[in-house]
């Protein structure tokens, strides 16, 4: 794990980090003209050892030929976070961190650590797919490829009603002081995972029982352990962090596009996939498509899979992986 500090860091919100930290990992060798860089961001609620998983020589990303970088995204936990950084706060004292920001300083990592000025893949899941996007429109010139899995260039209504639930979830336990927590948010936490349950997996996921193949003993014990336990390893400030900068998330909303979302999209030079999941309740395929019919040079595919969102993270889920994996190996090789 390493860290690389920006001293006076300016955000989108206005507000200065005197110290912006990004915390990233790296896998396998960088070669000799810097070609062969691979960006992995992070997705919510994750830290690179949660999406790792698939960097390995079987699976979608390969170290052996790549040279694959996952740098944490602010608010995480790792890289500057109100949990980490006493500077940094939440909405309501008019501080966040937009995706302009995160990319920004993944350029300057990439650049001042690595001499990198071309990327050969952006890949991203859901806000990792949303980075990916904002990469291709911000550096049009120097990204040669894009992955967006189950994600979106711009967080759509329905997605933000998603959002505020989870938000209200926390914000409504007992022991929200209006800009933190005086005490762990007990109830708040077991709100704010039924609603991410319910949401992440399809219907049909569910009425097959398919969680009982990894060793819940019921559905209560899958919703416990599967997903309250997990995100009770995170602070909630952090969690409520990422979820602002997901309410956010818009490739026009920043100086260069200036609310222009058809121009954002229309700059996006670099080849494109974009990978839907037929049963996603938070990035519909119609949503993803729909963007990716904005985009020039791109190829549109949904995985036909029942497991819904996670369908784009599919470290439980060997058919989805190899379906990935496949389109990526052919995005790749070309």
């Amino acid at each position: 794990m390493n860290v690389f500090s920006i001293p006076n860091f300016a955000l989108q919100c206005g507000k200065v980090l005197t110290e912006a930290k990004i915390v990233y990992q790296t896998y396998g060798d960088l070669n000799s003209d810097r070609s062969n860089v691979i960006l992995y961001p992070t997705s919510y609620g994750a830290q690179h050892p949660d999406i790792e998983w698939l960097v390995r020589a079987d699976s979608i990303l390969d170290p052996t030929n790549w040279f694959v970088v996952i740098p944490n995204m602010f608010g995480n936990g790792l890289s500057s976070s109100p949990s980490n950084c006493p500077e940094c706060g939440l909405a309501e004292q008019e501080f966040w961190f937009s995706h302009w920001d995160n990319v920004r300083a993944q350029e300057q990592l990439l650049r001042e650590v690595f001499g990198i000025e071309k990327i050969a893949l952006v890949y991203g899941w859901s806000m990792g797919a949303q980075q990916a996007y904002h990469w291709a429109a911000l550096y049009p010139d120097r990204v040669e490829r894009i992955a967006a899995l189950c994600g979106t260039a711009k967080t759509t209504d329905h997605n933000r009603i998603f959002l505020q639930s989870l938000r209200s979830a926390l914000t409504s336990d007992r022991t929200w002081t209006g800009g933190g927590f005086d005490g762990i948010p007990e109830q708040g936490f077991h709100s704010f995972a039924l609603i991410y349950a319910s949401w992440a997996a399809s219907p049909a996921f569910y009425q097959a029982k398919l969680y009982s193949q990894f060793g819940y003993t019921s559905l209560e014990d899958y919703l416990y352990r599967g997903w309250e336990a997990n995100y009770r390893k995170r602070d909630p400030r952090n969690l409520i962090a990422m979820l602002d900068t997901w309410l956010r998330s818009d490739l026009s909303d920043n100086p260069t596009y200036q609310g222009d979302y058809a121009k954002a999209m229309a700059t996006i030079q670099a080849k494109t996939l974009v990978m839907s999941s037929d049963s996603d309740l938070y990035f519909t395929p119609a949503d993803c498509k729909r963007e990716a019919d904005m985009i020039a040079n791109v190829r549109y595919k949904s995985i036909p899979s029942i497991w819904g969102h996670r369908a784009g993270n599919p470290y439980q889920n060997t058919e989805d992986e190899v379906f990935i994996r496949d389109a990526i190996l052919d995005l790749l090789s070309s």
